[in-house]
């Protein structure tokens, strides 16, 4: 399960569990649960603070748990809601967040990375990549527009149509994350730039938050329905 640690001012969220290495970090609803309650945590401290969000091993994350998702096909439109709720948070959290992806971010993964203000990427090992259309899988109303608010309308395309693996210097090329590091100084890059904007915190960010990604939350508000959300025939 997710669990914080702290350097100075700066929360450190790691979606993995603590001593593992080898999680692929996929949304089950008690990840989904985890994660809001360590936001809480963050939220709730006064003072100076900013957030950063990695794991450790292999992965950022892989996104969807898949497994629980197709074992439970009848909850599918409120688990997506529920993924959503994540997305939401961070694009409008009262205070500077940064995800350190430390590893691959796939899928939701990618969008949750996406969701953070900014992003540094391991330079030699790891892809940001939207998979959907190779697994003949939509995108909710929500995630189309987060994407394409956070990724501009050609990132989200090259993206989302082809599933491309973006590799580090290429992702930074794009403007899809905004610092590459190695692999021993993702993590410190990411507190590094977060430690820079701990006074920014408070509603009144959140508030420019809300304004600057107002297309991106219209679509994450869309409840999840067969009208928005059908899985490819064929």
């Amino acid at each position: 399960m997710p669990f914080l640690d702290r350097n100075g001012d700066v929360f450190v969220l790691y979606l993995g569990t603590q001593g593992e290495t080898d999680s692929e970090n996929r949304f089950h609803p008690d990840f989904i649960d985890e994660v809001h309650a360590k936001l809480d945590e963050v939220e709730a401290h006064s003072g100076p603070k900013a957030l950063v969000t990695t794991s450790t091993g292999k992965f950022f994350s892989n996104g969807l748990d898949t497994d629980w998702l197709f074992g439970n096909f009848d909850q599918m439109h409120g688990y997506l809601d529920r993924v959503h709720t994540l997305f939401t948070r961070l694009l409008t959290f009262p205070a500077a967040t940064v995800a350190a992806v430390n590893g691959h971010a796939f899928g939701a993964g990618a969008m949750l990375a996406t969701s953070h203000d900014f992003r540094v990427m391991r330079a030699d090992r790891g892809f940001y990549c939207l998979p959907e259309i190779n697994l003949n899988m939509p995108f909710t109303v929500g995630m189309s527009a987060l994407i394409t608010n956070r990724l501009g309308n050609q990132n989200a395309v090259a993206s989302m149509t082809t599933g491309r693996r973006w590799g580090a210097a290429d992702a930074l090329a794009a403007g899809i994350v905004d610092a590459v590091a190695d692999e021993d100084a993702v993590l410190s890059t990411a507190v590094a730039r977060a430690a820079e904007l701990v006074g920014t915190q408070g509603q009144n960010l959140a508030g420019i938050k809300r304004a600057i990604h107002a297309d991106a939350l219209a679509g994450l508000a869309v409840k999840t329905d067969e009208s928005n959300l059908a899985f490819a025939q064929g």
